[in-house]
């Protein structure tokens, strides 16, 4: 058996269009299925190859991946405005129940950055998915949203026009209408329930969590408010193994980058809890 793992590229329908997917078959004895969710806007376009290199990797250690487009992202029909929160949580019941029907079990979440947060709102409301593997997530949807924004000032900044503060970006979100940053039109449907949610709230009891954390430096430690949040968590009944890992944060940096040791972490991971025999 050829111990290169090639997905599958196929549409997904839904009910709400097709969505994009590429299944990536187990090279062995499947042991775990994994649904992975992707970044935010242009986030999405630098992990791919992380993300790409990472499947490949668990279908060749025995986990199915799927990877899917959310609707309006990537190859997968609609535009960018389309985009719901609910509607991006119902595609990953799509995407979920299409790994359930065809390997028999709940599947691990993946996310990376907002599609972390993503899988873990998923989770919060499907007690069969109870693990999830995080790569640094974003923590609370409200700030991922205002650091968006900040893009739409910056570029008015530098080209040397007056425009909205994020505040009254904001506003208009409120208010109903559309958003434009850096190409990427966002509806309030969208906007507003990402703004609300928040990693704290979402993980719950039961659940398994292997969280990765990227640093640049082994000489900087975490930031505080991610260490407050694990213990909180774990006190109240998550299992979560947090992890920093060195490397450049893939999804931000100019060029594409590659993190082989996020890559390691991942599968050693999928090892110590005995998904890898």
């Amino acid at each position: 058996m050829s111990n290169v793992a090639g997905p599958d590229a196929f549409f997904l329908e839904t009910p709400a269009g097709q969505r994009f997917c590429l299944h990536y078959p187990s090279l062995t004895e499947t042991r775990a299925c994994a649904v992975y969710l992707h970044p935010f806007a242009e986030e999405m376009n630098k992990s791919r190859r992380m993300a790409a290199m990472a499947a490949r990797r668990m279908a060749q250690r025995g986990i199915a991946v799927l990877q899917i487009d959310l609707c309006g992202c990537g190859d997968s029909a609609g535009d960018f405005s389309d985009a719901s929160w609910s509607g991006w949580l119902d595609d990953v019941g799509h995407a979920v129940a299409w790994m359930r029907s065809r390997y028999g079990q709940a599947p691990m979440l993946w996310g990376c950055r907002l599609g972390a947060l993503l899988a873990a709102a998923h989770a919060a409301s499907d007690a069969d998915c109870r693990r999830l593997l995080l790569w640094s997530p974003v923590l609370h949807g409200e700030q991922f949203l205002t650091q968006f924004l900040r893009l739409r000032v910056a570029n008015q900044m530098l080209a040397g026009g007056e425009g909205l503060t994020t505040q009254q970006l904001q506003q208009n979100l409120q208010a109903g209408a559309n958003v434009e940053v850096a190409g990427y039109e966002l509806a309030p449907a969208l906007a507003l329930p990402m703004a609300a949610c928040k990693l704290a709230t979402l993980l719950q009891p039961g659940q398994q969590v292997d969280w990765f954390e990227l640093q640049t430096s082994a000489d900087r430690p975490l930031p505080g408010v991610i260490d407050k949040l694990v213990a909180e968590r774990c006190a109240a009944g998550v299992e979560i193994a947090l992890q920093a890992v060195i490397g450049e944060p893939f999804w931000s940096t100019q060029e594409i980058t590659d993190v082989p040791a996020l890559l390691d972490a991942t599968l050693a991971a999928q090892e110590e809890r005995r998904v890898l025999v």
